[in-house]
């Protein structure tokens, strides 16, 4: 690390501790020439990942829109909010642990879908209506019939 004082490259660190909920580490440093001391943080770097649209379309991704649509599919069943961010957290560990930068919209709605349907049927077929966008009743009924099938 170079000294910002003296411009020498190499100072022994003095201190360190976790900062920002752990998410950074600060370290106190001194510097083997001139012996001034001066801080440092250290941080992980933070990996964008983009969402390719169906239109073709990229934005960034965000979690509370994912969130907010399962709360909606959710929404007067017996599903409690930590439950579904439990489920938002395991699909943003799976997107991240990917490796991918690039990620479609019909991935996440896949990944929502197939968990929705092991905790509450209904949401997941609300979900699937809007994900899918069924044009008629009889798509609707063809993915009602898929569920009843599996059981």
């Amino acid at each position: 690390m170079k000294c910002p004082f003296c411009d020498y490259y190499e100072s022994k660190v003095i201190d360190s501790r976790p900062t920002d909920e752990g998410q950074a580490i600060r370290r106190r440093r001194e510097c083997t020439k001139c012996g001034k001391r001066f801080t440092t943080y250290e941080k992980i770097e933070d990996i964008p990942l983009v969402v390719i649209k169906k239109d073709g379309n990229r934005q960034s991704y965000n979690r509370n829109k994912l969130l907010n649509g399962i709360i909606r599919a959710c929404e007067k069943r017996p599903v409690s909010i930590k439950v579904i961010e439990d489920m938002v957290d395991e699909i943003e560990k799976s997107l991240f642990n990917s490796m991918e930068r690039e990620i479609t919209t019909d991935l996440i709605g896949e990944m929502v879908m197939n968990r929705l349907k092991n905790i509450d049927e209904v949401a997941y077929v609300r979900f699937a209506s809007v994900y899918r966008q069924f044009k008629d009743l009889n798509t609707f009924m063809d993915e009602l019939k898929k569920i009843l099938d599996e059981k």
